[in-house]
């Protein structure tokens, strides 16, 4: 969920699941088209946000989306707790240079269509694309040393 809004965080509730205290966040935000809820989960002692459901729940309103939510019974949210749990990320170095390479090709973009607007004078665009093209080479060949890698 890529919010365009502010996102909104509500409290559901705390369920027990496999022996663990587990506190479901609803987080809710406009995403260009309609709200969009997403559940996260945090263990007991979590202070972070805690991992996401990867379901989405639709609505017209804030308060249609947290209806939804609500309308979800503990053993539906032990379920979509345990499956947020089995795929949440493992491999956060190669996450991170995944995001990295896609910063460039949207940069490499950005300069391509700034050249043909005439925004930008082309040989200088020439050599900040080569120099991003240059960058781009050099996270492919770490892809190979991070991939497999947890942490």
């Amino acid at each position: 969920m890529v919010p365009y809004g502010p996102v909104t965080h509500t409290p559901l509730t705390t369920i027990h699941v496999d022996d663990r205290y587990v506190r479901v966040t609803l987080h809710s935000a406009h995403d260009g088209i309609e709200l969009v809820g997403r559940l996260f989960f945090a263990e007991q002692g979590w202070t972070n946000s805690g991992i996401p459901d990867r379901g989405v729940l639709p609505g017209r309103t804030l308060h249609d989306v947290e209806l939804l939510a609500r309308d979800l019974r503990p053993k539906e949210l032990a379920q979509r707790y345990r499956r947020a749990n089995a795929e949440k990320r493992r491999f956060h170095g190669l996450r991170q240079l995944t995001l990295e390479l896609l910063s460039k090709v949207r940069y490499m973009n950005q300069v391509a269509v700034s050249v043909r607007t005439g925004l930008l004078d082309g040989e200088a665009a020439g050599q900040e694309l080569d120099l991003t093209e240059t960058q781009m080479e050099e996270l492919v060949r770490q892809v190979r040393h991070l991939a497999g890698i947890e942490g």
